[in-house]
């Protein structure tokens, strides 16, 4: 889509964990045109968020000043210079988050009419992984391994503990298997009563061809889409044999209702 000036002023990515947001949110990032999306109210704890931003609760004189000082630091940084501000948003932390933009504009009468009044026009792109036991075990994997991403070139871009073996644990794959499908669920029906028609998107498509996923997303924003073609995948897979075999184990025991 030609054009310089984009239709939205935000957007937000809604999704859950494993689902190919991160690759997303920094292909979006490296164009230099649509925001540095990322997870800017990723704790629902406000004490978190201020420390995030770097400021401190004693230099506000009310709740709602503090609130309103949150959101304008997050605003920079997730806009980034580029006019258009990006945000990656959890389900898991999205209801602590619907609450604060309440806060800040409690006149209104819908989380959407709430999220343009912060953010401007905002384009939601839903962002979904089909295959739920493969985002299961990608999620337990990486928490037992401690590695969440990992850089193009093969270093380690994201660890949250130490290193160590992943163990097979059917309990735990199938409890986040069930968590997976209820976010989903969620923000099908948010997306419903909200009468918000997402951009839609899977990890398949964004992991098969990451420019094609980029174009459309640009083409959505009515940005001219050239700056989305040519930038290499700035994230690899960290999906490997031991992925493969414990989403064939899981898929089987399902089936037969061990778990």
């Amino acid at each position: 889509m030609a054009g310089s000036e984009t239709n939205f002023q935000s957007l937000v990515i809604c999704t859950s964990p494993r689902s190919g947001s991160t690759l997303l949110c920094k292909l979006l990032a490296a164009t230099g045109r649509a925001g540095n999306p990322n997870s800017h109210f990723h704790e629902p704890s406000l004490d978190k968020w201020l420390k995030s931003y770097e400021l401190s609760a004693e230099e506000f004189s009310s709740d709602l000043e503090r609130l309103q000082a949150i959101f304008h630091a997050a605003r920079e940084r997730g806009t980034n210079g580029t006019g258009v501000f990006g945000l990656r948003i959890q389900r898991r932390s999205f209801d602590f988050f619907s609450r604060q933009l309440g806060v800040l504009h409690p006149g209104l009468p819908t989380d959407r009419d709430r999220f343009e009044a912060v953010f401007g026009k905002t384009l939601f792109i839903h962002l979904t992984r089909k295959d739920k036991i493969a985002q299961a075990v990608s999620f337990e994997i990486a928490s037992q391994s401690g590695l969440w991403h990992r850089a193009a070139d093969g270093s380690e871009l994201e660890r949250l503990s130490e290193p160590q073996e992943p163990v097979y644990d059917a309990e735990r794959i199938a409890s986040h298997f069930r968590q997976m499908n209820a976010y989903e669920e969620e923000w099908l029906r948010w997306f419903s009563a909200e009468r918000i028609d997402p951009l839609r998107m899977t990890y398949d498509e964004l992991s098969l061809d990451p420019e094609a996923a980029l174009i459309r997303v640009f083409d959505a924003l009515g940005i001219e889409n050239e700056a989305a073609r040519g930038i290499a995948p700035p994230v690899a897979k960290l999906s490997d044999e031991t992925n493969r075999e414990w989403i064939d184990r899981f898929a089987l025991e399902l089936r037969r209702g061990d778990v």
